[in-house]
């Protein structure tokens, strides 16, 4: 039995003319050819259907109803299977893993509660467009609904943050959900589809052969953008004369970064990349403004309220980025191409919508552009990237120590960490101070290297992603860049790296506190640190971050003044046999600037505290 969930919405009649023709039934993309059937049990034709679809790792954690599947896991020499200390844990390895990779991840656990402690990784998932499959047990269908021991009805608790979902009941269905599954979190907007399997099935016997046919019948993503469209798009571009390209995290998951680059040669037109695109395009970029948003540049920040086009791809217009709404961009007309048809006009009505995948938008937009060129039709931006670019001059990102402050400076260290590691190297943070830190002062030059928990802001992703991130790209640095409080929700996660020889690196950013909800205090309520104090390192240690890390296995470090940052760094990079953590003493009153205050205008942006950028008579009369 199979429950329909989630599915994206049908496109317009034009979009859907003008998309290929596909057939109804289809094998999974790369499928080999049919074999015969064979006699098996649901459980082995999990098993053989994963292997099937070139899955290499699982991450999960064995209970009652999942355990049928584990027995023929165990002869799997396809699939390795990464024993995980938390089911939170296996879910945020899955994401780090497809973050790395662009492959989907997938984790497993048994019912209820195993399964609801997958729900922060699913709901994370699902927020930023990650491609996972999660494969939970569920007691035998004849006891579904009687709340029998350990179940939970994870298809309804998840409906809201998952893709799809199924409830599979029976052994024959195995194959052709998780076939379905892997093809739906992997194509259109890319996102976590849940496969719950009954105990029953799982033990049942079935006919096994690959591939299966499968059909989904009204969901068929856009990926070609329509053509009128595109051309619209053009026209807007040659009116524009202060145009800014506002990337998102779609061209990262679109595999279009290179697109990206050469649309941007050719148009000269300034760029900003959100969070979750921080690495779309390289940083070293000289159009790069930089990240836009709360705590984005002053130059990526100002060119978006000064713009008078926006050519937003894959983005959101979140709230972190947008400020107040109503004030965001006021002069900028809008083109807005995203492959989730629900995204468009969703925040920010769009003036030309374009519904497709990223990097066929880029090509297309590239090819109309060029033909453009060629007949003596071009935008004229040059005095706009003088302006924007200038910004970037006057208010660089920076930072000074805190006045009377003694201790290390913690934006010191997390940019000496990316200068001395490099930008081959995969980071992954956390949420709070040290993420914001991290997007600003690592510089990120390749997709895929950036990778952190953007629109749920999950404490505790840091350390399971990064082990995710390195098990799917060994022979890359993965560094964990976590905060004292994160680091305590997950930090059981490096017994998993000890013992499956994960040699991940982990930089706890240890303020003492929880860091960002701390700042908010300093600023917006008078200085009443009510409940941040994790006396990790002010007062008292605990607890003591190089001991938990020997007690695991690990290398443990500790540092404490600037001038040893580099050498502690240094050491680091030298120990690729086990996981190094290291316990980064910083300055607890240390605050993340620039910044723009929840709920008002991206224009009461402030470079330090109490200080808002001051912009030229010159540049003000040009706005007018």
């Amino acid at each position: 039995m199979f429950q329909l969930g989630q599915t994206e919405r049908e496109d317009n009649d034009d979009q859907r003319d003008a998309q290929a023709v596909r057939p109804s039934a289809r094998a999974p993309a790369g499928a080999r050819p049919a074999a015969p059937p064979r006699e098996v049990t649901g459980a082995q034709s999990l098993v053989l259907s994963l292997e099937s679809l070139d899955v290499d790792t699982v991450f999960g954690i064995p209970g009652g109803a999942i355990l049928p599947a584990y027995d023929p896991l165990m002869d799997s020499t396809k699939v390795r299977h990464i024993l995980v200390r938390h089911e939170q844990g296996a879910g945020h390895a899955a994401q780090g893993y497809a973050a790395a990779t662009g492959k989907v991840g997938v984790c497993m656990a048994t019912s209820g509660p195993g399964a609801t402690n997958l729900v922060t990784a699913i709901a994370d998932a699902s927020m930023d467009s990650v491609p996972i499959v999660v494969v939970t047990g569920q007691v035998s269908s004849r006891a579904i609904g009687t709340d029998a021991f350990q179940e939970a009805d994870i298809r309804g608790i998840t409906m809201p943050i998952t893709k799809h979902s199924y409830l599979v009941t029976r052994a024959a269905d195995i194959s052709r959900a998780l076939a379905e599954a892997f093809h739906i979190a992997s194509t259109g907007r890319p996102g976590p589809v849940l496969v719950d399997i009954s105990k029953d099935a799982l033990t049942g016997r079935t006919d096994f052969s690959w591939p299966p046919a499968f059909e989904l019948p009204g969901y068929r993503p856009v990926t070609r953008p329509h053509s009128k469209q595109i051309r619209a798009a053009a026209d807007l571009m040659l009116a524009s004369k202060r145009p800014v390209l506002y990337v998102g995290g779609g061209v990262i998951r679109a595999k279009a970064s290179a697109e990206l680059a050469q649309f941007v040669e050719l148009t000269g037109i300034p760029v900003v990349t959100t969070l979750m695109a921080r690495g779309a395009l390289p940083d070293s970029h000289p159009l790069h403004l930089g990240m836009p948003g709360m705590h984005g540049s002053v130059a990526a920040v100002t060119a978006l309220q000064k713009s008078d086009l926006l050519l937003a791809l894959g983005t959101r217009f979140d709230d972190r980025v947008t400020g107040e709404i109503s004030s965001f961009a006021p002069e900028a007309k809008v083109v807005h191409a995203d492959i989730d048809p629900a995204e468009i006009s969703k925040n920010r009505i769009a003036d030309v919508p374009i519904v497709g995948d990223c990097k066929e938008v880029i090509e297309e937009l590239t090819a109309v552009v060029r033909a453009d060129q060629e007949a003596g039709r071009q935008g004229d931006y040059a005095a706009w990237r003088t302006r924007s670019t200038g910004w970037a001059q006057t208010f660089p990102l920076g930072y000074a120590p805190e006045e009377n402050a003694t201790a290390i400076p913690p934006q010191y260290v997390i940019e000496r960490i990316g200068a001395l590691t490099g930008p081959d190297a995969v980071y992954a943070a956390g949420v709070g101070q040290h993420q914001m830190w991290a997007a600003q002062f690592v510089k990120y030059e390749r997709p895929n290297s950036w990778i952190n928990s953007g629109g749920l802001g999950t404490m505790g992703y840091a350390v399971p992603a990064a082990m995710g991130a390195k098990v799917g790209e060994p022979d890359r640095t993965v560094w964990a860049i976590d905060g004292d409080g994160c680091f305590q929700m997950t930090n059981q996660e490096l017994a998993t790296c000890v013992i499956n020889n994960i040699p991940i690196k982990v930089a706890i950013i240890n303020n003492s506190s929880l860091g960002m909800v701390r700042q908010w205090q300093t600023l917006f309520y008078n200085e009443r640190y009510s409940n941040t104090d994790l006396n990790t390192s002010v007062g008292s240690r605990v607890p003591d971050f190089v001991k938990l890390a020997d007690a695991y296995g690990c290398v443990g470090l500790r540092c404490e003044r600037a001038e040893d940052v580099d050498d502690t760094i240094r050491k680091a990079l030298e120990i690729n046999d086990v996981p190094v953590v290291i316990d980064f003493v910083v300055e607890r009153d240390a605050m993340v600037w620039p910044m723009v205050p929840a709920g008002v205008s991206n224009d009461m942006v402030t470079t330090a505290r109490a200080m808002t950028p001051v912009w030229d008579r010159d540049d003000e009369a040009g706005d007018a």
